[in-house]
Parts: structure tokens; sequence; C-alpha cells
């Protein structure tokens, strides 16, 4: 119950009430079931969380040691991870209270900066004409670098075709060159094996075809003994196929033989039982009886007992009904301060990403003007120098490649 307050905020005193949404007759009669059955309904909303999905009635009647030792270390290790969560969730509000404050700093500090761009990059009128001439110049330039670039492509492409060119001739005089010393070699080798007597061909001749016979023979006995091999080896798979048949029914024997063991076992045990529970059924009618004399006797305190009761209850109704309206109350500030929450979150994330876009274009606009502002007087010098060098040493390599050719 305890730990029922602490997640639910549900108090011990309310689980022995009525909901008011419910309208039951004689409503003294269920005291006592009202009481567990709140507590059960609870426990099987809360039990779900720490992982334990079968709990019963009978584990609050009638509980059992394993049973509660295992319900209550799933409780104890909710708690735990409950109490990580709540320390973790309390650093993540600090840190989001920081971050509300950087970013109250960044929102100036951005403000500061955008006034800064807006001088930096609007143009006096007196620099305007100044400003319209370098980016004339800028644009007449960059056409004529265009055009020298293209001129200098296809300059490139003639001399790289020259150069296959004269790659493939080399591979063809090289690849000649090696079929003249083939020939060169097989011509050797065609006069050492040339024979002065035709009698030591005719004998060499002889003694090849007498090598041909032997082979022959030999081949042929080797496939007849390959054929046998096959033929032994296709029994000996069909033999071992049968025998792990064997042994497979042999295993299925001695596990339908165990199983009829074990019925039996179980027979004897049921049996046993079935006497012990006949035993204790007598024993059960005797206690009926002696129980029910006494039920009588306290039906009579019990009638007693409901008349304090109800005015008891009519004094915890009227208490319970300003606890509900309470915490109706905190229900929905509780919920108005989520949605605030959320909406703050939203609104942070929003503004991050607006915060970098805008560092983003700052440092782009700042990084152009200083780099037009520093290459254009650099760059026009050293653009001309750059192509001239280029343009004569291309023609000089022409030049050489037509006088070599």
């Amino acid at each position: 119950m305890r730990v029922l307050h602490l997640i639910y905020r549900f108090r011990p005193e309310c689980h022995a009430m009525i909901p008011m949404l419910e309208n039951i007759q004689y409503s003294a009669y269920h005291e006592r079931a009202i009481a567990i059955m709140s507590v059960y309904t609870r426990m099987r909303q809360f039990l779900p969380m720490c992982q334990v999905y079968d709990f019963s009635l009978n584990d609050l009647l009638a509980p059992k040691k394993l049973r509660t030792l295992t319900i209550l270390s799933a409780i104890m290790n909710f708690l735990h991870f409950r109490n990580q969560r709540m320390e973790i969730t309390l650093e993540n509000l600090a840190k989001l209270r920081a971050d509300k404050n950087r970013l109250q700093g960044y929102i100036k500090a951005n403000q500061e900066l955008e006034k800064k761009i807006e001088t930096l990059t609007t143009i006096p009128p007196e620099q305007q004409a100044e400003a319209d001439e370098l980016a004339a110049a800028f644009s007449e330039l960059q056409a004529a670098t265009v055009c020298e670039y293209q001129e200098v492509n296809v300059i490139n492409d003639s001399i790289a075709e020259w150069k296959t060119t004269i790659a493939e001739r080399t591979q063809k005089l090289a690849q000649v060159k090696v079929d003249v010393s083939n020939l060169k070699e097989d011509i050797s080798k065609l006069k050492s094996q040339i024979v002065e007597s035709p009698e030591e061909l005719k004998s060499q001749m002889e003694k090849m075809r007498e090598l041909v016979r032997n082979t022959k023979s030999c081949i042929e006995k080797k496939d007849e003994r390959g054929v046998e091999l096959q033929n032994m080896v296709q029994d000996m798979t069909y033999t071992e196929a049968e025998n792990q048949r064997i042994y497979s029914f042999l295993q299925d024997l001695e596990r339908s033989m165990s199983n009829i063991k074990q019925q039996q076992q179980e027979v004897e045990q049921a049996q046993k039982k079935y006497e012990e529970k006949q035993k204790e059924i007598k024993n059960l009618c005797m206690e009926e009886g002696l129980l029910r004399r006494a039920l009588g006797m306290k039906m009579d305190k019990k009638c007693k007992q409901d008349i304090r009761r109800q005015k008891r209850k009519e004094v915890k109704e009227q208490h319970v009904q300003g606890v509900l309206g309470h915490c109706n109350q905190i229900h929905e500030k509780r919920e108005e301060m989520a949605d605030k929450i959320q909406e703050i979150s939203h609104e942070t994330l929003q503004l991050k990403a607006k915060i970098q876009s805008l560092r983003e274009v700052c440092s782009k606009e700042t990084k152009k003007a200083q780099a037009l502002y520093d290459t254009l007087s650099a760059s026009m010098g050293e653009l001309h120098k750059s192509i001239d060098l280029h343009v004569a040493d291309l023609k000089l390599n022409v030049t050489k490649m037509s006088d070599g050719f």
C-alpha cells in the first residue's frame, strides 16, 4: 500500500471506499471485499510495470513464500529504476534551465550580429559606382578565362591522341620482336630433332606403339577397378542408412518406455493424493458445522457494527469528496504544466535551428565578402601571367612533338 501511495498517490484509507460512479445496494456487506478488490486492481495495473504479468487474486488471499519473494524483488527493482530515472529527470530539468539562460544570451548576441551584418552588407552610395565597375570587370575576366581554358583543353586532347598512337606502335614492335625470337628457337629445336638413319626412326616408332598399348591396358584395368569401388561405396551408404534408421527406431522405443514408466509413477502419486484429499474433505465437513454455528453468532454482532459503520461512512464520504475535488484540481494543473513544458521544448528546438542557420549564413556572407575583397586585387595579374606561361609551354610541347614525328 505504501508503494501504491508513492506511485499513484492513492492513500490506504481510500481502498475501503466505494467508487462514486457505481451504485451498489447493501454496500455494508461489501466492505472487506471492496478493500481487497481495490488493492488487487491497483496491483494488476502496477505489476506489469515491474515485469510481473501473472499476478492473481490467490497471491493476496493465500500468499506463498517464493511467490511473494519474486513479487517483492520485482517491486524493489522497479523502485530502484524509478529513483534513478527521477535523478536523471531532475538533472535534465537543471540543464534545461541553464540552456534557457544560454538561449536568451544567444538571442541577444544574434540580434547584435544581425545589426552588424546589415551595416556590413549595405554599400554606401559613395562606393556604389566603384562596386559596379569591379563587378563588370570581374565578369569580363571570367568570360576571357573560360575561352582560354577551352583552347587549352583542345590542345590537351590532341596531345593525348598522339601519345596513344605512339604507345600502340611501340607495343606492335615489341610483339614482332618476340615472334622473331620464338621462330628462331623453333628452328633450332627442329634441327636438333632431325634423325640421320631411318632404321633408328622405325625402332623408336615401335617403342612408342608398345608404350601406347601398355598405357591403354593400364587405363582399362583402372576403369574396371573404379567401377568396382563405386559399387562398394553405394552398398556401404545403403547399409549406413539402414543402421541409422534402426538406431532411431530403438531410440524412439526407449523414449516411449521411459514415458510409460513416468506415467505409471504419476498415476500412483495421483492415487495417493486422492486418498489424502478424501480424508481432508471429511475433516472439512466437521469444521464446516462448527463454522456455521460461529457464523450465526457473528452475524448478530455484524448488524450492530453496520449501524456504526454507516455513520462513519457518511463522514468519510464528505471528506473523500473534498479530497477528490482537490485531486482533480491538482491533476488539471499538472496537465497544464506538462503542456507548457512541451510548448517550451518545441520553441527551444525551433530557436536552436534558427540560431544555427543564422550562424551559417553570417559565416558564409563574411567569408564571401572578405574573399572578394582580397582576391579581386591579386587575381587580375596572376591569372594573365599563369595563362601566358601555360600557353607558351603547350606551344613548345606541340613543336617538339611535331619535330619528333
